[in-house]
Formats: C-alpha cells, structure tokens, sequence
C-alpha cells in the first residue's frame, strides 16, 4: 500500500514539473503570463546616477537639471559631488 502511495506522489510530482515547464514555454513564446499565480509586477523606470553609478527608481531620485538635461542621483551626497564637479 505504501509503495503506491509513493509512486503515485512521485507520478504526482513529475506531472507537475512537466507542466511548469510547458508553462514556462508557453510563457516565453507568448510573452504573456499564463500562470495565475505569479504577481504582474508594474515596470519601475530606472536612471543611472553619474556619480556613483547605482541604478536609482527615478521617482525615488534627488534629481538636477544642469543645462536642459536633467541628471538623477542616489543621494544628496552624489547630487552635491556632481553640482561641485560641474
């Protein structure tokens, strides 16, 4: 009796595995999300700063606008530094 138990977990198991991978085809063949369970994560527009170089969310950023062009940094500290280079 055990020994079924087991073998139908493992057929289970396998059945699942295969069917995450079809699902990840699917997926990227698509570009869809076909899984209901993964979350849509809203894209997050990022900026590089010139200083330090970190990627920072710009909405999150020190921002500075030299000359029309408008430079997005990680801190305070890197907005000062690039302000006393320029």
């Amino acid at each position: 009796m055990i020994r079924v138990l087991l073998i139908a977990a493992l057929i289970f198991l396998i059945a699942r595995a295969f069917w995450r991978v079809v699902d990840g085809i699917m997926e990227g063949v698509s570009g869809a999300r076909t899984g209901g369970s993964r979350a849509q994560g809203r894209a997050v527009k990022l900026a590089r700063d010139p200083v330090c170089g970190t990627h920072v969310p710009i909405n999150a950023s020190v921002a500075l606008t030299v000359g029309g062009t408008t430079h997005y940094f990680c801190s305070e500290a890197c907005r000062d530094l690039f302000r006393k280079a320029s």
